[in-house]
């Protein structure tokens, strides 16, 4: 057994059952679990994929943009992690790369994605 074996054994165990593979360009939906001293709460997270990372099926972070009024907000997702109860799939628009920071710099129509159709 070598050594990628074995770690992928033991990742086997953190893996979060149903994760649907998420891509950049897509806009979801994060449910994700917040403690505040002894009570939970759910905290909802709409944004854009605007980047991908990690090599191993664990390590997979994605990168989420929204925008609040005239200030963009990014936050990172591990995809596995513990505390993401939900993961919901909106839209997938068109895009050509793993990474579109660029979109940071646009506003108004030149921010505008092309939107793929799902086919049923």
């Amino acid at each position: 057994m070598t050594n990628s074996d074995m770690i992928k054994k033991v990742q086997a165990g953190f893996l979060q059952e149903g994760r649907e593979e998420i891509k950049t360009g897509m806009e979801i939906e994060v449910y994700q679990i917040i403690k505040e001293g002894s009570k939970e709460r759910i905290q909802r997270f709409k944004g854009l994929v605007i980047k991908t990372a990690g090599k191993s099926t664990l390590e997979k972070t994605m990168t989420v943009r929204r925008k609040i009024g005239a200030f963009g907000v990014e936050k990172v997702f591990a995809v596995h992690s513990p505390t993401i109860q939900k993961i919901e799939i909106l839209r997938q628009f068109k895009v050509r790369r793993k990474s579109i920071k660029f979109i940071r710099d646009l506003t108004g129509k030149a921010a505008r994605l092309k939107e793929v159709k799902k086919t049923k």
